[in-house]
C-alpha cells in the first residue's frame, strides 16, 4: 500500500512538472517565436522604432521573457523532486543546469527591459549606439543559454533511458537533441549561419513535447521491482 501511495504522489509529481514544462513552451513560443521579431530586427534604428511605436508590445515580449525564466526554474526543480529517488546527482545536475540557463535568459529580460526604458529618452543617436548593444546582449544570451538548455537535455534522458520509468526512445531522443543543441552552439559561435545549424535542434523539440505529453498523460511509471 506504501509503494502504491508513493507512486500515486510521484504521478501528481509528474504532472505538476508537465504542466510547467507546458507553460515553459507556450511562453517560449510565443515570447521568441511570435513577439521577439516584432519588436527587435537586425537593424538598430529599425528596434528603437518599434520600441517608441510599438511600447505595448515591446513589454509583452518582456512579460513572456519572464514567464520563460520563471517556468524554467520551476521545471527544473521539479524534475528534481521527480527523479531524485530514482538517480539523485543526475536530477540535481537537470535542476542545476535548468536553473543556470534560466539565469542567462534574466540577462536578456534585463537588456529587454532597458532598451524599453531608453526608448522613452529624447538622444536618439546615443541611444542607437546602447539598442544595438542591448541586442547583441539579448541574442547572445539566448545563444549561451542554449548550451545549458542541451546540457539540461541529458541528465533527465538518461534518468529515463537507464530507469526505463517513461520510453526508452524518449530519453534517447533528448539525449540526441541535448547534444544537437550544443553543438548548434559551437556551430553559431564557429562562425556558421546556414538554416541547417537549426535542424540540431529538432529532436530536442520533438523529445520536449512528447515529455509534456507523457508527463501530463501518464506521469511516470513504477519502477521495475515495485
Amino acid at each position: 500500500m506504501t509503494t502504491i501511495n508513493e507512486h500515486n504522489q510521484l504521478i501528481k509529481t509528474a504532472r505538476v512538472t508537465g504542466i510547467w514544462y507546458l507553460l515553459l513552451a507556450i511562453t517560449g513560443v510565443f515570447g521568441f517565436m511570435v513577439f521577439n521579431s516584432q519588436v527587435y530586427s537586425p537593424d538598430a534604428n529599425e528596434t528603437l522604432n518599434n520600441l517608441i511605436e510599438n511600447q505595448s508590445t515591446a513589454r509583452i515580449r518582456l512579460l513572456f521573457e519572464f514567464g520563460i525564466i520563471i517556468s524554467q526554474a520551476l521545471t527544473a526543480i521539479w524534475f528534481y523532486r521527480l527523479f531524485k529517488g530514482i538517480n539523485d546527482w543526475a536530477a540535481l545536475a537537470t535542476a542545476i543546469w535548468g536553473t543556470v540557463n534560466s539565469s542567462i535568459i534574466l540577462i536578456s529580460a534585463i537588456s529587454m527591459g532597458v532598451a524599453i526604458k531608453l526608448s522613452s529618452s529624447n538622444l536618439i543617436a546615443d541611444n542607437l549606439i546602447i539598442i544595438e548593444t542591448l541586442q547583441a546582449i539579448i541574442a547572445n544570451a539566448w545563444l549561451i543559454g542554449g548550451l545549458f538548455f542541451g546540457l539540461w537535455l541529458l541528465p533527465f534522458g538518461y534518468i529515463i533511458t537507464s530507469s526505463k520509468r517513461m520510453p526508452v526512445w524518449l530519453g534517447r531522443i533528448l539525449i540526441l537533441g541535448g547534444f544537437g543543441y550544443i553543438i548548434s552552439t559551437f556551430l553559431s559561435y564557429g562562425g556558421f549561419s546556414a538554416d541547417w545549424v537549426g535542424y540540431f535542434q529538432i529532436p530536442a523539440s520533438i523529445g520536449e513535447f512528447w515529455m509534456i505529453g507523457y508527463l501530463l498523460i501518464f506521469g511516470i511509471r513504477p519502477a521495475e521491482n515495485s
